[in-house]
């Protein structure tokens, strides 16, 4: 029987070299702590993302730019194995992005960003995506970019009446909320706190509609994700696990929501997911090592039913 083809997700993000540093714990202001070693591998939140839904087997093209270095190659080459269409992926004269992560002997991680490539992807470049943007079922994008391309991405979006998904991470104090649609906003509970001046989650109901926001979508960690409408609240179990490296969790979390939602599937089954498969994602170190495939994830999610 032929596959059912699957809906074209557009993700318009940043590609980073991450270098990896391996502490006991991770350092507080001004102090100097050693690690046991440096390791290079693929990240950014974009390419994360994208290839988090590619894994689950939607058609993902991916908007963003990479450095004309070796990196840069050696990235684009890595998405294209990945199955990702990077037709829109410019190159740019310059290095690729890089981040440089510390994560401790709990898995828990700091993380500085220098944007590298990704600062080419201006509000003209954007435009020239239009039409990439506005075929799409969905248009999923994270704020490791230069705002203005993102708000940019969103009011095509909005105009082409294709759906948003926000992950607004890292958190921007200057996003303009309110001046655009979200059709749903992904966080974890500090960004959702940030961003609505709450820690009360009927609070954040509450003041969905001034934000312009249909659904928020509030990860917590191994506490249950909290999916949230103008009119209701749930809880979507997590998928308990012993973390090993928490590096793009968030972003698994995100690529695979995104990838079922545009399904069809109803928003807290695609939360199921997702849960599922970021938990899964933890068990290995790196941003995009550890990614789960479809048939993984379906099988976990089997075997905690039969469990339950």
């Amino acid at each position: 029987m032929a596959r059912i083809p699957q809906p074209n997700i557009a993700i318009l993000g940043s590609l980073n070299i991450d270098l990896i540093a391996r502490v006991d714990h991770l350092p507080a202001r001004g102090e100097t702590v050693s690690a046991s070693g440096v390791e290079k591998r693929f990240g950014g939140k974009g390419a994360n993302q994208a290839l988090a839904a590619a894994r689950q087997g939607a058609q993902v093209t991916l908007i963003g730019c990479l450095g004309d270095d070796p990196d840069g190659r050696d990235y684009r080459n890595h998405l294209r194995r990945e199955g990702v269409n990077c037709s829109s992926l410019n190159t740019v004269r310059g290095g690729t992005g890089t981040a440089f992560i510390s994560v401790d002997a709990l898995g828990e991680n700091q993380i500085v960003v220098v944007l590298g490539a990704n600062a080419a992807l201006t509000e003209p470049a954007v435009k020239m995506q239009r039409a990439r943007i506005a075929v799409a079922k969905l248009l999923l994008l994270q704020l490791e970019i230069p705002l203005e391309s993102a708000v940019d991405a969103i009011r095509i979006a909005n105009e082409a009446r294709v759906p948003v998904i926000l992950n607004a991470s890292p958190i921007r104090a200057d996003f303009p909320w309110g001046e655009v649609t979200i059709d749903v906003l992904i966080l974890n509970e500090p960004e959702t706190i940030a961003v609505f001046g709450s820690a009360d989650p009927e609070e954040w109901k509450e003041r969905l509609s001034g934000k312009r926001v249909h659904h928020l979508i509030t990860t917590r960690g191994g506490r249950s994700t909290l999916v949230i409408s103008k009119t209701s609240i749930h809880e979507v179990p997590a998928h308990p696990v012993t973390p090993v490296d928490t590096v793009g969790a968030g972003d698994t979390f995100a690529g695979v929501f995104v990838a079922h939602y545009a399904e069809g599937t109803a928003i807290e089954e695609a939360v199921r997911w997702a849960n599922t498969a970021a938990a899964m994602s933890t068990l290995k170190p790196g941003g995009q090592e550890g990614v789960p495939r479809r048939g993984d994830v379906q099988s976990t999610l089997t075997i905690a039913a039969n469990a339950a």
